[in-house]
């Protein structure tokens, strides 16, 4: 059994004031003075940054034709359609790339071309990074294939792919670490000279836009009529996988994400449909929260420890017994995919637990030959987050280590990992979540170089776990009005999180332990009272046994349903105790 290893509280950050903006914004928008605070928390600085954020609507999306080499992609696209070309659609095994598969399948297939799709299994090491491609496109007769959430550090196999007279199209959104393939064109925010405004779209993103601006050439030259594709029938993939992979919900990606959670709520996708259910989710509250803690780990599952192309089928099945059975299995592969991450996880800190001297670094690399690789990435995000600092877990098979990374704002991992190419058999990914294959004998030299980056980089505060907090509240202001007016804040998700609260108030008793780990909170300010939980502070419950404690909580309030009764429950993220 894993031994917690008990982590800092964190630093309270609290809000900055700008009462000028403060003014502004409560006039303008008529929002109550906490939800200004919140959006000056937030980091807007004008009238019109925040008006673009509550409002921007479908018609705001960017076009299409900003990205450098789309007019190609297109040429291409629409070459392979005269020309009655077989196209090989080649995904990502995680949930970004299983969506982009699935939405450009879809798509192809709806305006008449013939589509083969794969998705490889990655778990092995033993795969590059485009896998089988080349086998599968001329097994299939595949005269152009578009890789959909991978492919930009792949320019060595895309070279091979392209040599066998197959163009390729490389749709992707990971940062480019190398030579970028030579291919029929390249989309993908995040290359040096790329002329489209958000950097921040996902792979399903970069997939939709191809979509888009295939859908506008057809109806342009006359060849569809303009009811034939409705792009709004995609955006459930796009929200979906956008959630999956963390994509940031500023700007565009917010409107696809808003408008793609409607059509994720209509569940026009029987599979979909199945996973909801087997997820005890109900489609017309679902929010991005349950789809990165509900189905998206069930469909990465099929990545981790089995046939990702079963996402796939998923997500395009027209048949509901089929769908059904096809979700109870990824049902399955969850839970033995929790089981495995359960017993790497209380390995991981067990080691942390016998080694305290890991915790005096400001970077944690562990390695084992006994960690299965598919669930490193979700365990090295974990122990990141909960340490705050840059974390490195490797997973050797046959002497060949795959490692997945995840670090803190202060410490951009590609410079590192371009520093230090000589070691590594390959790596990819963002400043902020990158993946690596290594020989195992390169490890510990590499791990003494990220070590040392890391503490000669970052300071003492930088490795302190930090709790943001956007406003201070009273509980007299804490109304069902004032939570309605919270979701023109919505969908929260990565970069746009649920709001941060903070206020004084009076413990009326001790608070009740529920289950091992949480507690219930019993609180009052003025003529108020509130009860609050703290999931995960049950540990701290023998500071709080005193009756009429002063705490300052800092807290997300909910509406909290209960035998049809609605009432307003504080979501406790940390507290202090304010007597002397």
């Amino acid at each position: 059994m894993a031994t917690t290893v008990k982590s800092h509280d964190p630093l309270w950050v609290y809000p900055e004031k700008n009462p000028a903006l403060f003014q502004a914004l409560t006039k303008e928008f008529s929002i109550h003075p906490v939800t200004a605070q919140i959006l000056i928390s937030r980091g807007f600085k004008t009238i019109e940054e925040v008006h673009e954020y509550l409002y921007a609507k479908l018609p705001n999306l960017l076009d299409p034709d900003l990205f450098p080499d789309m007019d190609k992609a297109v040429d291409r696209v629409l070459l392979a359609l005269s020309e009655n070309e077989a196209i090989l659609i080649y995904g990502d095994n995680d949930v970004d790339g299983m969506t982009a598969a699935s939405l450009l399948t879809e798509f192809f297939r709806a305006i008449g071309a013939k589509t083969i799709v794969e998705i490889p299994n990655r778990a092995s090491l033993k795969r590059s990074l485009i896998g089988d491609a080349l086998e599968i496109a001329l097994k299939n007769h595949c005269k152009l294939m578009i890789t959909v959430d991978c492919g930009i550090t792949a320019a060595k196999e895309i070279q091979e792919v392209v040599a066998h007279g197959i163009d390729v199209i490389v749709t992707d959104h990971h940062e480019p670490t190398s030579k970028i393939p030579h291919c029929a064109a390249t989309l993908n925010p995040k290359l040096i000279n790329s002329t489209y405004p958000n950097r921040e779209l996902t792979g399903v993103g970069v997939a939709f836009k191809l979509a888009h601006a295939v859908t506008n050439a057809l109806i342009e030259q006359e060849k569809i009529s303009p009811i034939k594709i409705d792009l709004k029938n995609y955006l459930d993939l796009v929200a979906l996988g956008t959630i999956a992979d963390m994509g940031s919900l500023r700007g565009e990606n917010r409107i696809l994400v808003r408008y793609g959670l409607r059509q994720l709520r209509k569940l026009k996708r029987v599979g979909l449909a199945k996973l909801f259910q087997v997820s005890e989710l109900l489609p017309q509250d679902v929010t991005p929260t349950d789809i990165a803690s509900k189905i998206a780990p069930r469909l990465n599952s099929l990545g981790r420890i089995a046939e990702p192309i079963k996402g796939v089928e998923l997500l395009l099945i027209r048949d509901s017994d089929a769908a059904e059975k096809l979700a109870k299995e990824l049902d399955l592969f969850n839970l033995e995919r929790q089981k495995i991450e359960k017993e790497v996880a209380d390995d991981i800190e067990n080691t942390i637990y016998l080694h305290p001297e890991i915790l005096k670094e400001k970077a944690i690399v562990l390695h084992s030959d006994k960690w299965h690789p598919g669930i490193i990435a979700i365990l090295s995000a974990r122990i990141a987050k909960q340490y705050n600092r840059p974390t490195l877990i490797i997973s050797i098979e046959q002497g060949i280590g795959k490692g997945s990374i995840r670090t803190i704002p202060e410490f951009p991992l590609l410079p590192i990992l371009k520093q230090n190419a000589d070691l590594l058999i390959n790596f990819g990914g963002h400043d902020f979540a990158a993946g690596l294959t290594i020989k195992e004998e390169n490890i510990p030299i590499f791990r003494q170089r990220f070590i040392q980056a890391a503490d000669h980089a970052l300071k003492e505060h930088d490795v302190v776990s930090k709790l943001y907090l956007d406003a201070k509240i009273d509980f007299k202001d804490l109304t069902f009005d004032f939570m309605e007016s919270l979701n023109l804040l919505e969908p929260f998700g990565n970069e746009n999180s649920p709001p941060i609260l903070y206020c004084d108030a009076v413990q009326v008793w001790p608070p009740k332990l529920i289950g091992k780990f949480h507690m219930k909170f019993f609180l009052e300010q003025g003529d108020r009272m509130l009860e609050g939980i703290g999931f995960g502070l049950g540990p701290r419950r023998d500071q709080l046994r005193r009756k009429g404690l002063n705490l300052r909580i800092a807290f997300t309030p909910h509406i909290n349903m209960f035998l049809n009764k609605a009432s307003i429950q504080l979501h406790i993220k940390d507290f202090q105790i304010q007597d002397i």
